[in-house]
């Protein structure tokens, strides 16, 4: 699958992403998505000592990187507050130093760490950073024209991008018109912008919803990428906002089985499948009281082929909704449902 191939990249391909000492895959998320859904722009990776993860490229220094013709290096990895350790901060300086641009997306900014920007001025490379939001409007929750797709989670890291992804290119594919929303550091990179929600003020991230899905009259439809989840402590705020401002049409709620408690906070017991839905249906339902559950994303990544086909299944019977993984098994039922709900 693949993001709209028409879209172009913000930051000067190709890449060298930076692992650095991820020690998993979650870690590495962001090298991991663009990897996999724009591999034309993606050469080489870079990993520290420590690192345990890979994205199956080539293994390469920032000099050989830049001697191979890479134009950006792009930190890949998503650590917890986002922050740009020691480690990072001299692996930028070095790469800034061998000639290439710097990219990155985590909350602290490049431009925040002055040896950072003199090493950029003295090369005369460019830093970008990803979560520098754009001012947007306070959100109004009036009603706006075009279809809508929002992508919600019972955690983080539960696929909502993943599936975004998919079903922008299966409505592409079945004939729609269809555009993916990115709303966070991964999906921004892969396709080419969008907004980061959680770095804007509390009391923008509506409006900056409605600001990176405005009125659309060609029947078409933006899917909208989720962040977070409504039982998440830590990340809520971000989820309900993103709910108001997406007066979604369609909701696919996307899981990750075998999880036990949300991800950073053990003392948190994950939702089940029904309060989850139930409690995103209400809250969308403030912008849009029409929208409705149109399908269940799993993420098996973990499970045996025949145990993952059968947990749909049973999902699916218990619902009456469409249950697939995007990865493992398309699109197509969710899409189906889709068309027989939104039929243009």
């Amino acid at each position: 699958m693949s993001p709209d191939p028409e879209a172009p990249a913000l930051w000067p391909p190709p890449f060298l992403l930076y692992l650095g000492d991820a020690q998993d895959a979650l870690a590495a998320k962001t090298a991991r998505g663009l990897a996999q859904f724009r591999p034309q722009w993606c050469r080489a990776q870079f990993r520290g000592p420590q690192c345990r993860t890979s994205v199956d490229l080539p293994d390469m220094g920032v000099v050989a990187a830049r001697a191979a013709g890479i134009n950006t290096m792009v930190v890949g990895v998503a650590n917890a507050g986002g922050r740009l350790g020691p480690a990072i901060v001299a692996d930028v300086i070095a790469a800034l130093d061998a000639g290439l641009n710097v990219a990155s997306g985590l909350h602290e900014r490049l431009t925040a760490h002055p040896s950072i920007v003199e090493a950029a001025r003295r090369n005369g490379r460019h830093l970008f950073d990803a979560r520098t939001p754009p001012a947007v409007p306070v959100g109004t929750g009036l009603r706006r024209a075009g279809l809508r797709l929002l992508t919600v989670g019972t955690d983080c890291s539960s696929g909502k991008m993943y599936t975004a992804l998919a079903l922008a290119q299966a409505l592409r594919a079945r004939g729609r018109r269809a555009d993916f929303r990115a709303t966070g550091q991964t999906g921004i990179f892969i396709a080419g912008g969008g907004l980061p929600l959680d770095a804007l003020v509390a009391d923008f991230i509506s409006g900056g919803v409605e600001w990176l899905s405005p009125a659309r009259t060609d029947g078409g439809w933006d899917v909208i990428e989720g962040q977070g989840s409504l039982f998440h402590a830590s990340f809520a705020g971000v989820s309900l906002g993103l709910l108001h401002g997406a007066q979604a049409d369609a909701l696919v709620l996307c899981h990750a089985p075998g999880r036990t408690h949300m991800r950073g906070l053990p003392h948190y017991p994950l939702p089940d499948l029904r309060t989850t839905l139930d409690a995103n249906l209400a809250a969308a339902r403030l912008t849009n009281p029409a929208v409705q559950a149109v399908g269940i994303a799993l993420n098996t990544c973990d499970l045996p082929d025949a145990d993952a086909l059968r947990l749909c299944r049973e999902i699916e019977q218990a619902f009456g909704l469409p249950t697939q993984d995007p990865l493992r098994h398309g699109t197509d039922a969710i899409i189906d449902r889709i068309h027989a709900c939104f039929p243009g």
